[in-house]
């Protein structure tokens, strides 16, 4: 049912020309992302979000227009300060939101909001099934329509682009949804963002990018020592901040107006930065299928998760006393040393006869004594051998807890969507990981105890369960619940048992994120923090999905995010005509890789095929050349029109190509 619907004033009720934008959404990812359309690319949105209060503050009501006003005068602003572009006129923006109140996304809403006549619509409500069955009357409603869903089920989500693309082409006889720009994209927040909150609590790291068929890997290197030369890998995708590791830098909060990275750099700033790390894309290769996470402790049941410590010393001990015992019975006996050992197990088992014959010696009948002794210690031992063998398969299958010797670990707090992903990403990474959660129903749970993940099911804000994860030492903590007072709660009792550890929060808004995060580095000079936003960090990926450009990913850069797409050259005056070095333009965007299939040829999906080089004398579509993406590009090569290429770009420099595009084509 519709709620209601805001009056703007001279807003009509419907949109009164087509190409706009709708954003369907019940929590930060649909707000930021109608900020991200709004200020970055310069569109019109309309807003369908659920009736009701701010989700904030719940206990203040707030009216429409007061609800557009904080909502985009406080974004906008955040996204100036961190250079996401916009016009900066907030009540323009305002103006330029239609903004509706609905329970659910029913026909007659998603009629109201105008999608029979609107390019884009972006369902991204937090339930899957939600956005599937609005996606599927949204199809019927506009087969030409782009659609962008937040899915957390993969395997599904390609389902589902397929379903509906078909469907787009059944309902439209002859639609070509790659030309006509009537696509299905299904994204993960949590994938998107995982990555990079994992990424926060080691240093070094690499981020990984699957292209399709490709896998884009852009590797995050140290500065180089006096006299030694920085490797460029393929190209130099960013230029860290001097103060990254620094614990007192500026690298911290995502909304912090510190001086962040700097986004494709040229040549000449790259060689002049000193001290300053780099990411830099170092290869491309065929995407094979996903690494399985690896299980702590290895696949097998080591002898030491059977048995304890202490039995296994004990039988260590009575061991030692069989072979004391065997050793003596040579020595005093002159038997053999097996027949010793023999008569020395018969003794310690009670199965011999007793040393009363007159033949038998004293030393013999000690002996025989010592290890009947030793045996009634070896009845006790087998029992409890029995009994811990037996509570160790049984609990094989429960969660494990956390060793006793276990160090250098990272702490995860929270195993729901995002927490969930995170920990894959760590053990992808083989880093040691310890799990925190309240809740043993939890969606990551059975992940965590078929990984062989130490879990500790408990409250994180009650004494003793951060000790019980071995926080003391560990070496970060990653806070990720969905409670931004649990993370700030569990990490300030964290820094108040190691002063030292490093920190990465989930944090929900962005104005008590940079608060948080200035006061930390103010209390904690010499810990390392870090606070992160889920939705800061996928809103430009959705967004470029909207814009009807094919998304290739999105790599976080500290506080910015850098994105990598494919689009046509025809239409574009800042790439056609221009050769692969003039079309670069530094902080903006950058040609990575051309693809050389003849136009007719292309794959929708850019499935890679061996590159060639394009310059050659049989160029692309020759009988002798295969097609496919070429990315060790000549500087000297002209784009032409009727190109596809794959840049990396930044949102600001890819919404000035999307604007450039569109007054080319009003021309």
């Amino acid at each position: 049912m519709l709620g209601s619907v805001s009056s703007l004033p001279q807003q009509p009720q419907r949109p009164t020309s087509s190409g706009h934008m709708v954003v369907c959404g019940d929590d930060t990812l649909a707000r930021r992302l109608a900020v991200e359309l709004r200020y970055v690319y310069g569109e019109r949105v309309t807003l369908l979000v659920p009736p009701g209060r701010d989700t904030r503050r719940p206990e203040l009501p707030l009216t429409q227009r007061a609800r557009a006003g904080a909502l985009f005068g406080r974004m906008s602003a955040a996204m100036s300060r961190n250079g996401g572009g916009g016009d900066g006129d907030t009540n323009a923006g305002v103006e330029a939101v239609r903004i509706m109140e609905a329970h659910e996304p029913s026909d007659e809403v998603l009629e109201d909001a105008g999608v029979d006549s609107a390019a884009a619509l972006a369902l991204v409500y937090d339930d899957d099934e939600l956005n599937i069955r609005a996606a599927l009357t949204a199809r019927r409603l506009n087969p030409r329509l782009r659609l962008v869903i937040r899915l957390y089920n993969r395997k599904l989500g390609q389902h589902l682009e397929a379903l509906l693309d078909q469907a787009a082409a059944v309902s439209v006889p002859g639609l070509d949804a790659a030309a006509m720009d009537a696509s299905t994209t299904v994204l993960s927040d949590a994938d998107t963002a995982a990555p990079a909150l994992a990424a926060t609590a080691l240093t070094g790291s690499s981020k990984v990018i699957q292209a399709e068929g490709l896998l884009l890997r852009a590797v995050e290197r140290t500065p180089p020592r006096p006299g030694e030369l920085a490797d460029p890998g393929l190209c130099t995708l960013a230029l860290l901040s001097s103060t990254s590791q620094d614990p007192a830098g500026a690298e911290g909060s995502d909304s912090s107006g510190d001086e962040g990275p700097q986004l494709l750099p040229d040549r000449a700033t790259v060689n002049a930065a000193t001290g300053r790390g780099t990411i830099v894309l170092e290869a491309i290769s065929q995407a094979g299928p996903d690494r399985a996470p690896t299980r702590m402790g290895g696949r097998g049941a080591p002898l030491g998760t059977v048995f304890s410590r202490r039995l296994r010393w004990s039988a260590l001990g009575v061991a030692a006393a069989v072979v004391a015992l065997a050793v003596a019975s040579v020595i005093t006996t002159g038997d053999s040393p097996v027949h010793a050992a023999y008569l020395t197990l018969l003794d310690l088992l009670a199965m011999g006869d007793p040393a009363v014959e007159d033949t038998d010696t004293d030393s013999r009948q000690i002996i025989q004594l010592l290890s009947g002794m030793a045996g009634l210690l070896l009845l006790p031992l087998l029992v409890a051998a029995v009994l811990e063998a037996f509570g160790s398969f049984r609990n094989a299958s429960s969660l494990r807890r956390p060793p006793r010797g276990l160090s250098g670990h990272v702490v995860l707090l929270g195993l729901g969507k995002i927490g969930t992903r995170v920990l894959v990403r760590l053990r992808e990474l083989d880093i040691p990981v310890v799990v925190v959660e309240e809740d043993p129903e939890a969606r990551g749970i059975p992940l965590a105890r078929s990984l062989h993940v130490p879990t500790v099911l408990g409250d994180v804000t009650q004494e003793g369960v951060l000790e019980a994860a071995k926080i003391r030492r560990a070496r970060a903590l990653l806070a990720l619940t969905s409670i931004d007072t649990t993370n700030l709660e569990a990490a300030l009792y964290a820094r108040s048992l190691k002063p030292d550890l490093r920190v990465a929060l989930r944090l929900y808004d962005d104005e008590f994120a940079t608060a948080v995060y200035r006061t930390l580095r103010t209390a904690h000079p010499g810990a390392l923090t870090r606070s992160r936003s889920v939705s800061h960090l996928a809103a430009p990926a959705f967004a470029v999905a909207m814009m009807g450009r094919q998304i290739l990913g999105a790599v976080p850069v500290e506080r910015k995010v850098m994105l990598f797409a494919a689009l046509e050259v025809s239409g574009h005056p800042q790439l056609e005509g221009r050769t692969v070095d003039h079309a670069f333009r530094a902080g903006a965007w950058r040609v990575l890789a051309l693809d050389a299939t003849p136009p007719a040829d292309r794959l929708p999906d850019l499935a890679a095929a061996p590159p060639y080089d394009p310059l050659g004398p049989a160029g692309p579509g020759a009988p002798d050349r295969p097609s496919g993406l070429v990315w060790d590009l000549h500087p000297g090569y002209v784009l032409r029109p009727e190109d596809r290429v794959v840049i990396a770009a930044t949102r600001r420099g890819l919404a000035e190509l999307l604007r450039g595009q569109r007054a080319g084509a009003r021309r």
